[in-house]
């Protein structure tokens, strides 16, 4: 794995997101209150943490660049409309996941330039598993601190008779439903993957999965480190209704309905 990208000494970054992920164990094993924000979205004193590491890191590191974070005040699009280059974090992902402890949630780091994530880093506290991607240079998988392999989503899934659909298999959706129809119409057999959102999108970078709709709510800071790594490993991260790649930094943080292909 290369050691820097885009002006950034990958090793620090990667140093961030572990201590994060530590804090956010620390309150795990034990017992801690759930807050819920103005949209009824949980929050715990873990997301706090994880966001004071990260964001102390940043701002020593990186003190220049910009930050959009999920546990941040967050700007109008006036003071942040002219960035060209910026971090993207949200420190917890996979809050009801960390309530109810399953064990998927994440940590989330991206650099975000011109609307393009360019690097991310997804870390998965309870397994140690951290996911780099760097556009241009390849995408990552590093065991609980081993040596990185190189992950490769592989083959589109229209090419293939079987497919594993990354979604919930209890709570599908009338339009992943749909989306699972069309596949068996055209002869395909499907099986189906669970797993929280931006390790979903990390399950097709690494190609354990064929496929990932989302046709849900799901706001920048869910996608975006995902979709650097999905990106740099060959796949594609697509809004359903116009076909393009996501964007980041719109006046609307809400993302589109979208496919990782």
């Amino acid at each position: 794995m290369i050691e820097a990208a885009h002006g950034v000494e990958l090793g620090p970054l990667l140093a961030a997101a572990r201590q994060a992920g530590a804090r956010i164990l620390e309150i795990y094993g034990r017992d801690f209150e759930v807050d819920y924000k103005e949209d009824q979205s949980p929050l715990t004193e873990a997301d706090r943490a994880a966001n004071d590491v990260i964001m102390e890191f940043l701002r020593a590191d990186h003190p220049a660049v910009p930050v959009i974070s999920e546990e941040n005040r967050q700007l109008g699009y006036d003071e942040r409309k002219d960035w060209k280059r910026f971090w993207l974090v949200d420190p917890l992902d996979g809050t009801k996941e960390f309530i109810k402890k399953n064990g998927e949630f994440t940590v989330n780091i991206a650099l975000v330039e011109d609307g393009v994530p360019v690097l991310g880093v997804v870390y998965r506290p309870v397994t140690g598993t951290m996911y780099v991607g760097v556009h241009g240079e390849g995408a990552w998988r590093i065991e609980d601190g081993g040596a990185p392999e190189a992950i490769s989503g592989g083959p589109h899934y229209s090419g293939k008779d079987e497919v594993k659909v990354v979604a919930s298999r209890s709570h599908l959706t009338p339009e992943v439903e749909d989306f699972v129809a069309r596949l068996r119409d055209e002869g395909k057999t499907v099986d189906f993957l669970s797993a929280g959102s931006s390790l979903k999108l990390c399950l097709v970078a690494e190609g354990a999965a064929d496929v990932y709709p989302r046709f849900g709510p799901t706001m920048e800071w869910d996608t975006g480190a995902a979709h650097a790594v999905a990106t740099a490993a060959g796949k594609k991260v697509l809004a359903v209704e116009t076909g393009e790649d996501l964007r980041y930094n719109k006046e609307n943080l809400l993302n589109p309905y979208f496919i990782v292909e």
